[in-house]
């Protein structure tokens, strides 16, 4: 059986849920990271991924880290074209929005996501957190124009595995405590989203 190693909370561990819950996978997952029963900065932890970040997955023996690119490969092993497709081009095309929601859209949200909802103490520059929220705004309104186009989800008429990456973030966007940017586009998506199961229990589930 597959094995999951991660907080449950975590929403780049929830990624990994969900696609599971879309495969109809079945997984066991052991909780590491802070607050967990096991801890991400031990040489047990650190042997399998020297990040020390989860998730970390174990797949018939074999060890493997990247929430976006475990994302992927359950994809790929379950034959699953429709969340992944399997000519070139098509795959781009999901794997564009997928390789966008990790660098650029991650980088708009950090500085204010940390100071707002984690209250972090290091992150209290108010300058940094207004260009953050700024940011964030602008890079969600990109995903919306996006949206008005297909007018079902980022890569066109399909689900797919971008949907799981940027729908997790949409949440966390919908429940940051910042001046959010009027976008009905998002929240039409919001909605189509809701109607899968695996979204309401690692979505839509109250967590950023």
């Amino acid at each position: 059986m597959l094995k999951i190693l991660g907080k449950a909370s975590s929403i780049n561990v929830r990624k990994v849920l969900w696609t599971c819950a879309e495969i109809d996978l079945p997984f066991e997952l052991s909780e590491y990271g802070s607050g967990a029963p096991h801890a991400v900065d031990t040489p047990e932890f650190l042997a399998l991924n020297p990040n020390g970040m989860v998730p970390v997955i174990q797949d018939e023996g074999v060890t493997l880290w990247e929430s976006n690119t475990i994302c992927r490969y359950l994809a790929t092993r379950h034959r699953r074209v429709d969340l992944l497709p399997q000519e070139a081009m098509p795959r781009a095309q999901v794997e564009k929005w997928m390789d966008w929601q990790a660098t650029e859209l991650n980088n708009a949200w950090r500085y204010a996501f940390m100071a707002t909802v984690r209250q972090s103490a290091a992150h209290k520059d108010p300058d940094a957190i207004a260009l953050s929220v700024r940011e964030w705004n602008r890079h969600m309104a990109m995903m919306a124009q996006r949206l008005q186009q297909t007018q079902a989800f980022v890569n066109g008429e399909q689900f797919s595995l971008a949907d799981i990456v940027l729908g997790l973030s949409l949440n966390r966007w919908r429940s940051a405590p910042i001046a959010h940017a009027y976008l009905p586009a998002l929240d039409a998506y919001f909605q189509r989203l809701s109607q899968r199961p695996g979204f309401l229990k690692y979505g839509a589930n109250g967590i950023a």
